[in-house]
């Protein structure tokens, strides 16, 4: 069938929306027409380069849609379902998934493609090239083919231009509160980075029972919308944060530092640890440049004060039981998914809504496919 995509031909290029031509799914795949895709800052990094996934690729990975068609041996999906994409794929067997850690599912090594995780081939292609799909997905189109394994259902009633925010940036951010820093009632928790998924760290933060979470954004207007999310306290910088930190705590710090920035930066690891208390730990959930080897931090105030650095992937959730969890927060008033939507477009919008990312003007955009 023929489509409509934003594909990335090369890296540090505009996304091009054109038409591309879909093939039907094989054993274990789905078409799915998509409803609503959000624009993550991991799509990105696939402009300028942080994410190695190699062009041309369609962009996306935070959407939902419809099931259209199912393949062979696919039991559990029928046309008229409505799915979540998580961006990581779960297989429910590998070691991970059967312990409890389905966002490091052994497919995941199959992230940059080539083509699909069942046999490397492609179902999508333009200009006469086969595309690859961000993180298998590809949700910046208006049909799109994945495994069955990147799906999670839900009720019908959800409203797909809120659930898809789910298949990334609120699971990530939330889990990297609830269950990577393990946030408890009482804590101090510092979110540096307000963004997409800062926002719903504070939100995890404020559910969890945190005492005070303060917010660091050098953006005003992220800075205000952070506190609509839960933030109980302000700073433009880690730097201006450790003052305010030292007087709210009498000077023992921040319990849990979490790291949400648009892109990580090995240089600045060393002032989260200075906002961390002893035995307080500092998450890094932010995506750093592919080639970043270093960091700037002192090892001794790690061992010393028994500070911890811990790396989180997709919250260090399992989006098969945290996406329909998350619903029923959201159902009952408890995670704002509303809120987090500043701007909205149709795919041909797409370069706007990254402009407006770069510009800080956006917490979440989202392409509303229709």
């Amino acid at each position: 069938m023929k489509s409509k995509a934003a594909i990335l031909w090369e890296q540090n290029t505009p996304w091009s929306v054109e038409e591309i031509e879909l093939d039907p799914p094989k054993a274990g795949e789905v078409l799915v027409k998509i409803a609503a895709s959000g624009l993550c800052h991991s799509d990105e990094h696939l402009v300028t380069g942080d994410l190695p996934f190699p062009p041309p690729i369609i962009g996306g990975h935070e959407g939902a849609g419809v099931v259209m068609e199912v393949g062979e041996g696919v039991s559990w999906l029928a046309p008229g379902d409505h799915v979540v994409f998580g961006f990581i794929p779960a297989c429910g067997r590998c070691p991970s998934c059967s312990t409890g850690h389905s966002n490091l599912c052994d497919m995941g090594a199959k992230l940059g493609g080539p083509g699909q995780i069942s046999d490397g081939t492609f179902r999508h292609h333009a200009r006469g090239a086969d595309l690859n799909a961000m993180c298998l997905l590809g949700t910046f189109a208006h049909h799109t083919v994945v495994n069955e394994a990147s799906c999670i259902k839900i009720d019908n009633d959800v409203p797909l231009d809120r659930a898809c925010l789910l298949g990334c940036g609120v699971v990530t951010g939330w889990g990297s509160a609830v269950y990577a820093a393990q946030v408890g009632p009482g804590d101090t928790v510092c979110v540096v980075g307000a963004g997409g998924i800062g926002s719903n760290a504070i939100q995890g933060a404020r559910l969890a029972g945190a005492k005070r979470i303060i917010a660091i954004d050098p953006i005003e207007f992220k800075r205000e919308k952070a506190m609509e999310f839960g933030a109980t306290h302000t700073a433009n910088s880690m730097a201006e944060a450790v003052p305010l930190l030292q007087e709210l705590t009498w000077g023992t710090m921040a319990n849990k530092v979490i790291m949400t920035m648009g892109v990580g930066s090995g240089a600045v690891l060393g002032e989260a640890l200075a906002l961390t208390a002893k035995r307080g730990r500092v998450v890094v959930t932010n995506i750093h440049p592919a080639m970043e080897y270093s960091a700037n931090l002192s090892l001794l105030d790690v061992t010393l004060m028994e500070k911890q650095v811990v790396g989180s992937l997709f919250g260090s959730g399992n989006p098969r039981s945290d996406i329909p969890k998350l619903i029923g927060l959201y159902r009952q008033g408890l995670v704002d998914l509303d809120g987090l939507v500043t701007k909205e477009y149709t795919l041909d919008g797409v370069n706007e809504g990254y402009e407006a990312m770069r510009n800080g003007e956006a917490i979440r955009s989202v392409l509303k496919m229709e």
